[in-house]
């Protein structure tokens, strides 16, 4: 008889729970996060057990790749999309845990995509780039902040974070106070900047572009950083089945419910990949600022509507180019988008 299993993870411990083909339960027990453990608890019914189900936490690399090794089928529950049992009088781990199970013997579990192993650490790495651009950005609005409202002045990014030259120094110079909020600000600055490079530097002599992902840097405000990010974050684009699914997926589409023209509240706002909605973000960024045809577009938007509302409509555009882009291997072209 085939066996199910579902795993609820937490930090330090994880509920393990098995049903059997008619979701009688036949195993339960809480273990400390020791794969050895694990894998003890396990084997008297690893000949039976048809896939594991693990949902997709924030911790869940280790355990996923553990019992992946050890041979056993494994399932990545997508928290977003599963649905409590409405006949639940209460929840707690081990229900949790005898839940992933049922809906994998139901046939009912939303799955979550296992992204290859190998190429995690790199993807995190980049995550990590991102991580510091945010601190970096942070930091320089706080600065131009104090440059504007002590010189009434604004002050560029670029001339903030040149690195040979101290352009802030002698703005905040006559008071000693701001004199020395500036300088570690700026001093902030320029180490996180020369951390980014050092992350670039390593990223770009280490990894390229993959043929299908090569024309993203065709698409306005990508560069060979953001497309590696994208690349990394999207996986095979083949398992988005149309355009829609990318870009919801990427967080750049709005998110409400309505009934007879009324609103009825929105949906969740963090179903999707944090790091491909700052992607497209930031190319809408530079895409605005560099490119002729984006820049008409924004500002088309910008006539009807705020900036925040043109920015992520522009984002929304960007992302919709690359899910063509890398689905059919194609150049970027404007006249597609920007019309």
């Amino acid at each position: 008889m085939e066996l199910y299993s579902g795993i609820d993870l937490h930090s330090s411990n994880s509920y393990l729970a098995i049903v059997d083909a008619s979701g009688k339960r036949v195993f339960k027990e809480r273990s400390p996060n020791d794969m050895a453990t694990i894998l003890r608890l396990l084997e008297p019914y690893r000949d039976q057990l048809s896939g594991i189900v693990v949902e997709s936490t924030y911790n869940w690399y280790w355990l996923v790749d553990g019992l992946i090794a050890a041979g056993y089928a494994v399932h990545l529950a997508n928290p977003a999309a599963i649905q409590k049992y409405s006949g639940l009088k209460h929840a707690d781990d081990k229900h949790d845990a005898f839940w992933l199970a049922e809906m994998r013997r139901l046939n009912i579990l939303p799955e979550g995509y296992i992204y290859p192993k190998e190429e995690r650490p790199i993807r995190d790495l980049l995550r990590k780039r991102g991580h510091l651009v945010n601190l970096r950005s942070s930091l320089l609005i706080s600065l131009q902040n104090i440059i504007t409202r002590n010189c009434g002045i604004k002050m560029k990014n670029n001339d903030i974070k040149r690195l040979r030259e101290n352009r802030v120094h002698p703005l905040l110079t006559d008071n000693e106070d701001l004199a020395l909020a500036g300088q570690v600000s700026k001093d902030t600055i320029d180490f996180l900047t020369r951390k980014i490079w050092a992350i670039e530097t390593f990223i770009e002599k280490k990894l390229e572009l993959r043929d299908a992902y090569k024309n993203l840097v065709t698409i306005p405000g990508i560069g060979k950083i953001l497309g590696l990010t994208i690349m990394l974050e999207t996986g095979p684009v083949d398992r988005f089945e149309k355009v829609g699914n990318y870009a919801s997926y990427c967080r750049v589409v709005s998110t409400q419910w309505t009934s007879n023209g009324k609103s009825k509240g929105k949906g969740n706002k963090k179903n999707g990949n944090k790091y491909l909605s700052w992607a497209f973000s930031e190319a809408a960024e530079f895409a605005r600022r560099y490119d002729e045809k984006a820049r008409v577009y924004y500002n088309r938007k910008l006539r009807k509507t705020n900036f925040m509302v043109a920015h992520a409509a522009l984002a929304h555009k960007l992302a919709r180019a690359a899910y063509h882009v890398m689905k059919d291997q194609v150049p970027f072209m404007p006249e597609k988008i920007f019309t």
